[in-house]
Formats: C-alpha cells, structure tokens, sequence
C-alpha cells in the first residue's frame, strides 16, 4: 500500500533524526567542564528568579490597582455627589500615607524576626531590604520586591474601613486614626500570620498554624470588624434611616468594582511569591468563586426582593472575592465554587437582614461584606484546603498529612477558628482604644452643617461635579 510505504519511510527518517540528536547531545555532554554546567545551572536560576519576580511586580501594580482606582471609585460611586471626592480622598491617602510609614518602620514590625505578635526593628528605615532574597519568604526573589508587594496589603487594607464611617468622619480624624490602626492593629496581626515566628504562620512554624493565603484574617477581618466598630462609635448619618441615601452613581461603583476583581489576581495569584502552578491554582479559584458568589448573591436577591440588581451583582463579586482570599492557594476549582456560593447568600444575608435588624449605619457595608465575608473565608478555608493544591503539614517522619477538614485534618478548623477569634478581639479592643483617643485629641466627626453640606466642599473645598459649567 503506497500509504503504508510512506508512512514506513517517515517513521525511519524521524528515528534516524532522533538518533542522531541523542550522539550529539551525548557527545556534546562529554566535553562540558564543570564551570560550564555550573554557568548554565547559575542562568536558569536566573531566569527562574527572573521570570518571578516580573510577576510579584505585576501583582504589586494589580494590588495598587485595587485601592486606586478600584476601591476609591466602588466607594465614591455608593455615596452622595456631595461626598463623592472625600470618599475617594480616604483610599487616595492611604496610598501615600502608608507607603510612608511603611518604608519607615511598618514593614519591620510586620515582617522583622521578632516575638509571636510583633516583630524587630531589624528593618527600620527598610535596613537590610535590597537585591537579596530573604529564603523564608520568597527564595526566587528580591526582598525589596516582597516588602513592596506586602506594602499594597497595608494601604488598602485601612482603606477598606473607610466604607463604615462614609460621610460623616473630618478628614483629619481619618488620617490619624487610620495610620495609628496600621501599627497597633495591622502590623502584629500580619506579623502573627505571615511573619517569622508568629504565633498563627503554619509554614514557619506558629504555635496554631491557620490557614490563611492572602489576608482572610489579616485584611478582611481586621478591617470588616473595625469598620463595625467604627459604625457603632461613630453612630448614624444624621439622615440615616429617615431618608433613602441612595448611590449618586452606580455606573463608578460598577467600574470600580470590575477593577476591584481584576486586582485580586493579584492578591491572590501573587501571593504565591512566584510564577509557578500554585499562582495558577490561586488565580482559578479567585474567578471561581467571585463568578459563583454574584450568582449566589444575585439569587438570593431575587428571591428575596423580586429582582437581581446590578448593585447586588457587583456586591456578590467582592464577596466572594473576599471569602476566597484565606483559601485560594489551598483549595481546587470545585472548593472555590463552593466557598462562592456560601459566601454569596451569606453576605447578602448580613448586609439586608442583620444590619437592617440591629439598626447600625455601616454606610458602604465594610462589615458585611469584609467582616462577615473574611470570617466565613477563613472558616471555610478550615473545610476545604487539600494537601493536594498545596501541601502544607508533615508528620515526624516528613510525610504529608492532611490540611482541612475533608482532607483528613478536623483539627484545622479549630485552629481557623482560633486566628478568626484573635482577629476579632485585636480589631475589635484596638479600634475602639485608637478611635477613643483620636475622639479626645484631634476629634472624629464632622458638625452637623458640615454632614448636611457635604465633606468635599467642608473638609477638601471642592465639588466632585460642576454641573453648571
């Protein structure tokens, strides 16, 4: 047959090609020195190191992304045009404020060996933060990327609080009160996570390991149960439930939230600290659960209210973007599906029944959405996380055990729990201390004229629109 003889004639020419390559190589493998194998092990590890850390740079961006323009135009869309600027002020000086404090002494605190709650001053003035890596961190790349990535942690996560106390908090107030939360109660709480020797890391050896990816309990925790306290120190809008404070503007808070989604890839994939499969793995489980957890929120508006929102919609993705971030790098694609369509009935549950029932103005629903949606994360995460999306836990004898509940491992959600519980006392006993000395000093809210003129022309002495120009 004249396809056979083809065929035949082919296979022969590849194997005879094929052979010949194996001589060389072999022949070839023959006269590398040394020096030579090492120089080509040195340039792989360059270009590992390379390629790792061009993306810990582009998840930087995407993190910044989140606060500016994302968080500031998802806040500044759901408030009254007269507060439109001020709102977004608050994220915008996170962005500068932090990254002050951070270079100074924020990241030392955090990330500097030290006790189980805070860490040194090895790192003041970032001292010692260069080119080199720091191996218990990240290995592939330079320090200085890593303390520029965690710092994107540190601004949004104090922006995130600014939605409880939206439009009603002088603009001082805010600043002050805000930077001190970003040392009594963020630093300890990341170094207790995430930093050498703290109390809740489970891969450096925390006395109770918890679970947490990117900053279930470190952002949305802290800043979801500050931001409850803040309602409640801070008390109602003076219009509030009188009048119906309706968005000025759906269409920013919609873009604004897109952005928000966009970024997490960030968050969560660059928490990974490198551009291996378990950034992939957390990127797929971050879209996963956010598309689950719209769906889920959108349903049960529907049922509830008659009608899917786009408002709702967008409230749902931020959701479950939020209960996903302490579980991304530890569950598969069907967890994250899972995860999603808790979180979303549930935050919604919070932020229309609860808030609704006891009554207290969480304006932007920071507590519904990070408190409620972080604690209910970082529980889930207990459940869900797999020895096979990334193996956390050994034995003595250096064999993997498992890392959630339905891997084996029941005891991990005890111990969730036990870091959601420290996150909640620490957010909840530092807030009210911090805003009470703030209160006494410098002063939190706003007189009645000025909430009733609005604080872009009060506390900034301008107007987010100019309609008649």
């Amino acid at each position: 047959m004249p396809g056979k003889t083809y065929i035949s004639f082919r296979g022969a020419r590849w194997c005879a090609l094929a052979a010949l390559l194996f001589l060389c190589v072999a022949l070839h493998a023959q006269s590398v020195t040394p020096q030579q194998f090492a120089d080509l092990q040195k340039q792989v590890t360059e270009a590992r190191s390379n390629a790792d850390n061009a993306w810990m740079l582009i998840s930087s961006a995407l993190v910044l992304l989140m606060t500016g323009p994302g968080l500031a135009l998802f806040y500044g869309g759901l408030v009254r045009k007269k507060n439109v600027l001020s709102t977004m002020m608050q994220s915008f000086a996170m962005m500068a404020v932090i990254t002050v404090l951070w270079g100074v002494v924020g990241f030392s605190l955090a990330f500097g060996p030290g006790g189980s709650v805070i860490g040194n001053l090895q790192h003041l003035f970032l001292h010692g933060v260069g080119a080199a890596p720091d191996a218990d961190y990240a290995a592939t790349i330079p320090l200085q990327t890593f303390m520029v990535y965690q710092l994107m942690f540190a601004i949004i996560t104090p922006a995130l609080i600014s939605g409880a106390f939206a439009e009603r908090m002088k603009f001082s107030g805010m600043l002050v009160f805000l930077t001190l939360w970003s040392l009594v109660i963020y630093t300890p709480m990341a170094h207790m996570v995430w930093g050498k020797g703290g109390l809740l890391n489970a891969s450096l050896g925390g006395r109770i390991p918890c679970l947490d990816f990117a900053g279930g309990t470190v952002v949305h925790v802290t800043s979801g149960v500050s931001a409850l306290v803040c309602a409640l120190y801070l008390g109602k809008r003076r219009d509030y439930p009188h009048e119906q404070l309706r968005p000025h503007s759906v269409v920013l808070a919609f873009i604004g939230a897109c952005l928000l989604w966009v970024g997490w890839f960030g968050f969560n994939a660059g928490s990974a600290l490198g551009s291996g499969s378990l950034a992939t793995s957390a990127f797929v489980a971050t879209h996963f659960a956010a598309a689950a957890a719209a769906l889920g929120w959108m349903a049960a508006e529907w049922i509830f209210s008659g009608h899917p929102s786009a408002l709702g919609g967008i409230s749902g993705a931020v959701a479950g973007l939020v209960a996903i971030t302490p579980a991304a790098g530890f569950v598969g694609p069907m967890s994250a599906l899972a995860i999603g369509f808790l979180a979303g009935p549930f935050c919604y549950f919070m932020v229309v029944k609860v808030k609704s029932y006891f009554g207290y103005d969480d304006s932007l629903d920071a507590f519904g959405v990070h408190g409620a949606g972080g604690t209910i994360g970082a529980l889930l995460t207990g459940v869900f996380a797999s020895r096979y999306i990334n193996p956390v836990f050994k034995d003595a004898q250096g064999n993997l055990t498992g890392s959630g509940l339905f891997d084996g491992n029941a005891r991990q959600l005890l111990n969730q729990a036990c870091g959601v519980l420290i996150a909640w006392v620490l957010a909840a006993v530092g807030t009210l201390l911090l805003l009470k000395l703030v209160d006494l000093t410098v002063g939190l809210r706003v007189t009645a004229e000025q909430e009733s003129t609005g604080l872009d022309l009060t506390q900034h002495g301008e107007e987010g629109y100019s309609l008649d120009t």
